[in-house]
């Protein structure tokens, strides 16, 4: 029997409230209908669609609340949605979205995520993805549009300035 997950969401003060009045933890928001959710948190379904977006993410190994972000990010709502689409054109998509380039492990959680898409039953993780991806890249390189900024020319990097 697979663990439940614990996913990381960001919910408001009166969400976090309002699931505790109603004896419902985080790790059981899946388990709810989303009109259920809706009523018990008093949220919009927008709002609903999104919490159970981050919480599904979450169950694929070594995806955290950050990259279920960018998939939502990207348009992305469910699993399902992600159902025979292809990590590395993923990632293309989502470096022009962005426009930027990103680390290359990107690409490895864009594979597995449509790996685990496919077979939830998998039990890899992101950087089980690292050699195909890099094979792949030998052979069929970036595509030419691809942004010319890095990503850690426009994002803060924490670990950056301390010693």
């Amino acid at each position: 029997m697979k663990k439940k997950t614990i996913p990381k969401l960001n919910l408001s003060l009166l969400e976090r409230k309002n699931l505790r009045k109603a004896k419902i933890k985080i790790s059981e928001i899946l388990d709810l209908a989303p009109d259920e959710l809706e009523v018990i948190l008093d949220a919009r379904p927008e709002r609903i669609k999104t919490i159970f977006a981050l919480a599904e993410f979450q169950t694929a190994p070594s995806v955290g609340v950050k990259f279920a972000e960018d998939l939502i990010f990207m348009g992305y709502y469910s699993l399902k949605e992600l159902k025979g689409k292809d990590g590395a054109k993923l990632l293309e998509e989502y470096e022009r979205k962005k426009g930027y380039w990103t680390d290359p492990c990107v690409e490895d959680q864009f594979r597995l995520i449509v790996d685990f898409a496919k077979n939830p039953l998998i039990n890899k993780t992101w950087w089980d993805y690292t050699e195909e991806r890099k094979k792949y890249r030998l052979e069929n390189g970036y595509p030419a549009d691809r942004p010319k900024t890095a990503w850690h020319e426009v994002t803060p990097i924490k670990w950056k300035n301390k010693i």
